[in-house]
């Protein structure tokens, strides 16, 4: 076995999901390496979580479409965890003898990289989710863990009621023991929602991992296995209280939603924050340029750019180009995106590299797509054209190419 010096804690990120409710958007990619916020990814926010709060290694575990996450994540550099002892490393599935088999849940994945974990004889296991946007500090959550002597510490944030059945959630005493856990229940009783951050005593876990990994009946799932074993076995099981910005971008409309919050001055979702920096792979583009007649408000446009029409209340990434008499309103471009001169783009996300030709019109208004002041979000997909003069329907998600039609002299 490779020599590894001992950790305190080490992180295992959980970072293989499919995100099937953002279609389009995660064809080709993991949830994790979704754009976000004009230059970042996802997984960008738990990474520097991480090393902000002096976690130096980190097993990030993939498994769907690994190919970009695992390139864009590299030897983990952008994060200053390109270490001799520690760092990043990127832990896919594997054959072991003569055979092999792909993560059958977290708690599983957990479970075939223990030998990953017991290179560096931890005393704590951080298991992070890859697809959740907040700023957190994980040291002082390892101090309340110590604190209570807790077994497992499940980091928790309260949601609207209405909200609760999409989380796990749980009950707790005043001195915030946990007594009752249920995985995304349809009548909630609670609504302290699991933020998917958990800490857990390394030995305690080892224990049920083998457990929950020789019950043929598991899902194999923390939230639907092994958190509930280890509660009916009276473990010692706490919740730690998160109050700041915390945001699931598993949806469509909340991806868009945590996006738009970047713009939003009372919101405390703060990427210029010094000493909590957000760290990313920079795309060494030059400075964005603004034409002698584009208008820009309230919005973020990132290097690379070529802006030369009308930009209000959204997100542009890197490399992309906005042609003069186009308007991009309340919406998302993506990197290396174009639009053509007169295209109007409301409401919308906008996937990386597509084409939007002259003069069409992306989130056009339907009576049908419209409940009070809500829009829904229309999405493009990567690698799309929207042919000329083309209207996309407001709601409506686009993986095709539409047709190319001819502009009239």
């Amino acid at each position: 076995m490779i020599y590894a010096k001992k950790k305190e804690m080490i992180a295992m990120l959980l970072a293989g999901g499919q995100g099937s409710r953002l279609g389009v958007l995660t064809k080709d990619v993991a949830k994790p390496a979704v754009p976000f916020g004009g230059k970042y990814r996802i997984i960008d926010f738990p990474l520097s979580n991480c090393v902000n709060s002096g976690i130096d290694t980190i097993g990030v575990l993939t498994q769907y479409q690994p190919l970009e996450l695992n390139t864009y994540i590299g030897n983990g550099q952008p994060w200053d965890l390109d270490r001799i002892n520690g760092g990043v490393s990127i832990l896919p599935p594997y054959v072991k003898g003569k055979a092999g088999e792909w993560y059958k849940g977290t708690a599983n994945a957990i479970y075939q990289n223990s030998n990953f974990i017991e290179m560096y004889h931890p005393d704590y296991v951080l298991i992070l989710s890859g697809d959740h946007v907040y700023k957190m500090n994980y040291e002082l959550m390892l101090d309340f863990h110590k604190e209570t002597q807790a077994d497992c510490t499940i980091a928790v944030i309260q949601v609207p009621y209405e909200e609760a059945s999409r989380f796990g959630v749980m009950s707790t005493y005043e001195n915030r023991q946990v007594y009752e856990f249920e995985e995304k229940p349809e009548d909630p009783k609670s609504n302290l929602a699991s933020m998917g951050v958990y800490i857990f005593t390394w030995e305690k876990l080892k224990s049920y991992l083998i457990q929950d990994e020789n019950d043929p009946e598991s899902e194999n799932d923390f939230g639907k296995n092994v958190i509930p074993a280890m509660l009916n076995a009276g473990e010692r099981m706490f919740a730690y209280t998160y109050g700041g910005y915390w945001k699931d971008v598993g949806t469509i409309e909340s991806l868009w939603e945590a996006n738009m919050d970047i713009l939003d001055p009372n919101v405390p979702l703060k990427l210029n924050d010094p000493p909590w920096k957000i760290y990313a792979r920079n795309t060494g583009q030059p400075p964005h340029y603004v034409g002698d007649h584009a208008e820009l408000k309230n919005c973020t446009i990132s290097e690379g750019c070529m802006v030369y029409g009308k930009v209000d209340h959204s997100i542009i990434f890197p490399s992309v180009t906005i042609g003069s008499g186009a308007k991009v309103s309340n919406s998302i471009i993506m990197p290396n995106v174009t639009i053509g001169e007169g295209a109007v783009i409301e409401y919308a996300i906008i996937g990386e590299n597509a084409v939007i030709d002259r003069g069409a019109t992306i989130g056009c208004v339907n009576a049908a797509k419209l409940s009070g002041d809500h829009r829904e979000i229309t999405v493009i997909g990567q690698n799309i054209r929207i042919g000329a003069l083309h209207c996309v329907t407001a709601g409506e998600m686009v993986e095709e190419n539409t047709p190319r039609e001819e502009l009239s002299k």
